[in-house]
């Protein structure tokens, strides 16, 4: 038999236990791009937050310290937003990337925000749905807080007082939050808003604009989740809205019109296309949705006059901070002016 004997041959043929595969351990590699990223960008926010402040911390560097509650809080509610988004992935084994973050002029907020990569689509709408709205639920939780603190630490003056700038528009959430820090009506008052709740202020914006459902933003994620192959028809009557609100309202939206058209305004399908997703996840969708309609505003920003007080306007002074405090932006008669 070839050589080999019967007892050689037993031995050759044996069955060998079975030893599952083990996939060899890749050394741990320090992330040296997030890292810089993250680091510039914080530096970024800060300097961001000093000029707001009224400081020039290249004339004084010591004068640097006045950008942190911004800078702090800012990153803090970007950072929490996309480790929700990893978090989810990974509990669903999409391969996901750590946080980038994207340093941005420091005269304007010091970031364009940050974002995590997906390297593998979720297998099922309901992967989706939890990676997607993981997000913006996250850094909501970081948000909301620091514009109620924010708003505690700010100033409020009478009506029709503005030193003129940008103007911030109100939400009806950020209404809600006024009047539950404050006891007003960001309608009847001007608000000088302190640095924490700018930062607030600029975390529910940037949950707004990933909350449109469009492409694969959060809300295209969330979007596609729940209606499937028909987020396609909601993503362009989106594109519509927003290119009429480019007109009448702000003209920054024309941004979130040429973007989506060149990125992409579809969704592509997940494996399991097929399984509609059901109970908390549909109702945590249509809460979401509710959301998006809470933080919506037809012009987040405006230009302003400078306006004095009307002689005879009793409207009194709530609430004024310590000079120290350097609050830099106002808000008020539907809008919160810089």
């Amino acid at each position: 038999m070839n050589g080999l004997e019967t007892d050689e041959l037993v031995e050759v043929y044996r069955p060998r236990p079975y030893r599952p595969a083990v996939a060899e351990r890749q050394p741990k590699r320090v992330p040296v791009v997030h890292i810089v990223l993250f680091a510039a960008t914080f530096a970024t926010t800060t300097l961001a937050g000093a000029f707001n402040a009224g400081v020039n911390p290249f004339s004084d560097p010591s004068a640097i310290r006045a950008g942190f509650p911004f800078a702090v809080t800012l990153l803090s509610i970007l950072l929490i937003h996309e480790l929700g988004h990893y978090t989810l992935a990974r509990v669903h084994n999409v391969n996901a990337s750590l946080p980038y973050f994207l340093p941005g002029p420091p005269f304007l907020i010091g970031t364009f925000g940050a974002f995590i990569r997906l390297k593998s689509l979720p297998e099922s709408r309901r992967a989706l749905f939890d990676v997607g709205a993981a997000g913006p639920w996250a850094g909501l939780m970081v948000a909301i807080p620091a514009v109620l603190i924010g708003l505690h630490f700010s100033e409020v003056r009478p009506a029709g007082m503005s030193d003129g700038g940008l103007m911030l528009g109100d939400s009806m959430l950020f209404k809600f939050l006024s009047w539950v820090a404050l006891g007003v009506s960001s309608d009847d008052v001007t608000i000088v808003l302190h640095p924490v709740a700018l930062a607030g202020w600029i975390g529910l914006f940037v949950t707004l604009l990933n909350l449109l459902p469009i492409g694969q933003l959060d809300g295209g994620h969330i979007t596609y989740a729940m209606f499937g192959r028909h987020h396609r028809w909601i993503a362009r009557a989106a594109l519509i809205v927003i290119g009429v609100m480019a007109y009448t309202s702000w003209p920054g939206w024309f941004v979130w019109v040429i973007l989506p058209l060149m990125i992409g305004i579809d969704h592509p399908p997940t494996l399991e296309d097929y399984v509609p997703i059901r109970g908390w996840r549909r109702l945590g969708g249509w809460l979401t949705v509710a959301i998006f309609i809470l933080l919506f505003t037809p012009a987040p920003f405006s230009e302003s006059k400078p306006a004095a007080q009307f002689e005879g306007d009793k409207t009194p002074v709530l609430y004024r901070a310590p000079q120290e405090t350097s609050p830099f932006l106002e808000g008020g008669l539907r809008g919160i002016p810089l």
